[in-house]
């Protein structure tokens, strides 16, 4: 075994190691041919004998494995050695820009209306437990959502991916009570993939909690964000009674819309498209966050933010927003200077 260990020592490069690991483990290797022969001896014999051999071959990979961090390190830092960036080099003027998505430019564009009207941002885990997520948002255990095939649970355990960014509102409300005005912007997960759903994909919540607050101070905040955001002025909005557990009485709210030259033109036209989800915020969310219902009240609204993104720049196919295609971002990214940084026509 000796003679095999002071060839691996003396290798000098990762090729020469390589054509002895071959020539001592490949398929006709001195040590497997041995391997073999084992089946020839008696038992006893082929016992020791085996015993000595799988002593000799772990000693003989050892060695191989030692020997081939040693030659990688010296062939990496000559490598590195080699690779010197002269920084005294001219730009290439002719190199092509990167550009920001349509995610990161909207999500961007929808901080600047909320923070322009006064909202405050937050933040929460992506990664909340059973309570935050659908017990204290008031969702009964009957509630859909709350089957193990509709969300992602982690295994064996009372936590999971949050389905929605209202968690948020829940950790904001537990820890400062009222008043509070916030929007919520961040990823959700889902168990969904087609065209119009990914599994995941983005909300921006919003939240305003106070003394004498009514459905006008929703439609007049959501009608405000709406025209900003789609830049056009006296955008009808009609809201339609729906059912939502944290909310009551609760709507879904809608624009009008047309189709012209194959594009969806916003503000126009006898069709009706579904922006987003509201409400009054449900008596019972509040008591759970410790705020007393008979004192204050809220709402609360949730966008899908691909949804507006569609709406908005034409784009048909959400998971297109997913797929880094380079072609695509070219035609649909925007400048990264164009940063917005504040809504057109608040201050």
């Amino acid at each position: 075994m000796k003679q095999y260990l002071d060839k691996i020592k003396a290798a000098k490069t990762l090729d020469q190691l390589e054509e002895l690991r071959v020539a001592l483990l490949g398929k006709k290797g001195v040590l497997t041919e041995k391997m073999k022969a084992l089946g020839k001896l008696d038992p006893e014999e082929r016992k020791t004998a085996g015993l000595a051999l799988n002593v000799e071959k772990q000693k003989i990979t050892q060695a191989l494995d030692e020997k081939k961090s040693e030659l990688s390190l010296i062939e990496m830092n000559a490598k590195l050695a080699g690779e010197k960036l002269d920084l005294t080099l001219p730009v290439n003027q002719g190199a092509k820009k990167g550009t920001l998505t349509p995610m990161t430019h909207v999500m961007m564009e929808i901080a600047a209306i909320f923070s322009s009207m006064g909202f405050e941002m937050a933040e929460g885990p992506d990664i909340d437990d059973v309570y935050h997520n659908f017990d204290a948002l008031n969702i009964p255990e009957h509630h859909p959502a709350r089957e193990r095939n509709a969300s992602f649970f982690l295994e064996d355990s009372e936590f999971m991916l949050r389905t929605e960014t209202s968690t948020v509102q829940i950790h904001k409300m537990e820890k400062t009570g009222a008043p509070v005005k916030i929007f919520v912007p961040g990823r959700v997960y889902r168990v969904d993939l087609d065209a119009t759903h990914v599994p995941m994909f983005h909300q921006c919540e919003g939240l305003v909690v106070g003394e004498k607050i009514t459905l006008q101070h929703l439609l007049g905040t959501l009608k405000t964000f709406i025209e900003s955001y789609f830049e056009m002025d006296n955008v009808p909005v009609r809201m339609r009674q729906h059912f939502f557990p944290f909310t009551e009485p609760s709507f879904e709210i809608d624009t009008c819309y047309e189709k012209k030259d194959g594009k969806l033109v916003i503000g126009k036209g006898d069709n009706w498209m579904e922006l987003l989800g509201a409400g009054m915020v449900h008596p019972n969310v509040l008591k759970n966050c410790g705020i007393d219902p008979e004192k204050y009240q809220g709402f609360a609204f949730g966008m899908g933010v691909e949804r507006f993104i569609m709406a908005k720049y034409g784009i048909t196919d959400m998971r297109k927003l997913f797929e880094g295609d380079v072609r695509w971002l070219r035609h649909y990214g925007f400048p990264a200077n164009e940063v917005p940084t504040r809504a057109e026509g608040l201050s």
